[in-house]
């Protein structure tokens, strides 16, 4: 219980941007007790029930640098599958240990958890998952290779966030990883952080202030801030092609490690729809796993080591890919899904063959924009005015807390839908539906708008509202029009973040478009406005799939 309690405070402390490091730390400067070679004494009882060694370590890094570890290996003769760890966005070297005992201990595993480049005692600057990380990775393999007793022809990675970014980008670098299980992860870095043109602003300030808590940003990573501050994000949108797995999907399809990706429904830091799109471009074996929850806390129970469904599924992909064990799981439908808020996992063929999803959805349901209906005939000739950058009760939520109580407890971010200020947001309702309907995919909006101003931020919900107007958000995203042309009509088409939700009978869908989130920053001006409306020629439409 000891070491349970440990990595939760540390995980904890992690998520709240409670680090003790401080800036200054270098790679020489260790935690107090983690010496080379000796075992963490919070974890030394656990280790020596599951009859495994345990270790701290420092691991000789790219360019000199020298990263913080922890080894974890069964004492049984080797040879035994390799397993690498990249830390997640803050974590110390400790992160998956209580995961890793259980990987040695029942799996015959030899596990390496290292903090990443610039974050605590390891070496270096925080360089965001550059080449340099990539290079720490493969010489992280390198010194497991030749200091455990560890077989080279099986070597795995899995990580949590940014943890998962790097096992990604290694493995489509280094063809000896042969299986990947990335956990809340992100394939498409512009994708994550600067969606349809918005930044996503809760969640970058949340990673810049952790960075700074528990590591020691780089000399590129102070400058793209200073830049971000000025209002500049050219040279981060530069820098983040080579640090997405999405740009380098011909080097994993050539090199064909076995992928597994699992994330939340509502993660709040890199949302799905970018890791079903990188899904869909992967010809290796594959594993697709989403479920309600926020940014890792799916697999957060898994840290600790106690029992966790997404850590279950990588114990049976690694002991698939890596033991050669016939547990059937390269047999299963790869794509795993879990409605909100439902029980249970459904299993599909494919992301394209899940029932009315993408290409293959049917039926889908078009639901055209009157004056303040969703109806199902074309209506045009009507014109809604709002005002710009004034905020409406309607929200997404706090990043990771709202996503953890809808994981967790069924707790939905909710609105009194009546009380949505009419001035300031556009609200449009279905009629109540006869039975429980499916909502599933990513519902698209199409309409036209023009702003009175050069740069406006739109965020539409969808929410499943009950007979008193009680609004539970079914999913939302935001978009930014940028150098529009004052008074011009613009036609918007907006994906927004893909869902699998129920309705119950009595429940009708209602759709919210305004002009700021606190999640987002809004590039909207107070004193604009934006006129919706929809022409003859294109009707304006929302087209969601359901059944």
């Amino acid at each position: 219980m000891r070491a349970l309690r440990a990595v939760a405070l540390l995980v904890l402390a992690a998520l709240l941007g409670l680090g003790t490091v401080p800036a200054q730390a270098t790679e020489s400067a260790a935690r107090p007790g983690e010496t080379p070679g000796a075992a963490p004494a919070e974890f030394a009882e656990q280790a020596a029930a599951q009859g495994v060694d345990i270790s701290y370590e420092r691991i000789p890094g790219h360019d000199g640098i020298s990263l913080s570890g922890v080894t974890v290996t069964p004492k049984t003769p080797g040879p035994h599958p390799l397993l690498v760890m990249p830390g997640s966005w803050g974590m110390p070297s400790v992160e998956y240990v209580g995961a890793a005992l259980r990987l040695a201990g029942s799996g015959d595993y030899a596990v390496i958890s290292y903090a990443a480049r610039g974050f605590w005692t390891s070496g270096g600057g925080i360089e965001v998952a550059g080449p340099s990380d990539v290079s720490d990775a493969r010489k992280v393999i390198d010194w497991g290779l030749a200091n455990l007793p560890a077989d080279p022809a099986r070597v795995g990675m899995a990580g949590v966030s940014y943890g998962a970014g790097l096992s990604l980008l290694t493995a489509a670098e280094d063809n000896r990883v042969r299986a990947v299980s990335a956990l809340s992860g992100w394939a498409d870095l512009t994708e994550s952080l600067y969606r349809n043109e918005t930044l996503t602003t809760q969640s970058i300030e949340a990673l810049l202030a952790l960075g700074k808590i528990t590591g020691r940003p780089s000399p590129m990573l102070r400058k793209l801030e200073a830049d971000y501050r000025a209002g500049d994000i050219e040279e981060a949108l530069k820098a983040a092609p080579e640090r997405s797995a999405s740009t380098k999907v011909a080097e994993l399809n050539a090199n064909r490690p076995a992928v597994m990706l699992a994330n939340a429904w509502q993660d709040g830091i890199f949302a799905p729809n970018q890791y079903a799109d990188f899904y869909e471009r992967l010809e290796v074996p594959k594993r697709l796993m989403f479920s309600p929850g926020d940014h890792a806390t799916l697999e957060l129970t898994g840290l600790f080591g106690l029992p966790n469904e997404i850590w279950a599924d990588t114990t049976r992909w690694f002991d698939r890919y890596l033991r050669d064990e016939q547990n059937g799981i390269d047999k299963e439908e790869p794509v795993r899904l879990k409605a909100v808020n439902e029980q249970g996992w459904q299993s599909y063929p494919d992301w394209e063959g899940y029932p009315d999803w993408a290409a293959a959805q049917q039926p889908e349901k078009r639901y055209y924009l009157g004056e303040q209906e969703l109806g199902e005939q074309p209506a045009s000739g009507w014109q809604r005015t709002i005002q710009a950058g004034k905020d409406t009760i309607a929200n997404s939520g706090v990043m990771i807390l709202s996503g953890a109580l809808q994981g967790y407890l069924k707790l939905p971010v909710g609105v009194a839908t009546p009380l949505i200020d009419r001035s300031r947001a556009a609200v449009w309702s279905g009629q109540a539906f006869a039975q429980d309907t499916m909502v599933t995919g990513s519902p698209r909006l199409r309409a036209a708008v023009t702003p009175s101003a050069p740069n406006t931020t739109l965020v539409a919900y969808l929410y499943d509202t009950g007979p008193h107007g009680k609004g539970s958000l079914i999913t939302h995203a935001p978009m930014t029009l940028r150098d529009a042309t004052p008074g011009q009509p613009r036609e918007i088409d907006l994906e927004l973040n893909s869902i699998a939700w129920k309705v119950p009978a009595g429940h009708q869908l209602t759709l919210v478009v305004d002009t700021m989130d606190a999640r987002y920053g809004s590039e909207s001006e107070q004193g604009s406005t934006v006129i919706f409306e929809s022409p003859n020629s294109a009707p304006a439409s929302l087209r969601v799939a359901q059944s």
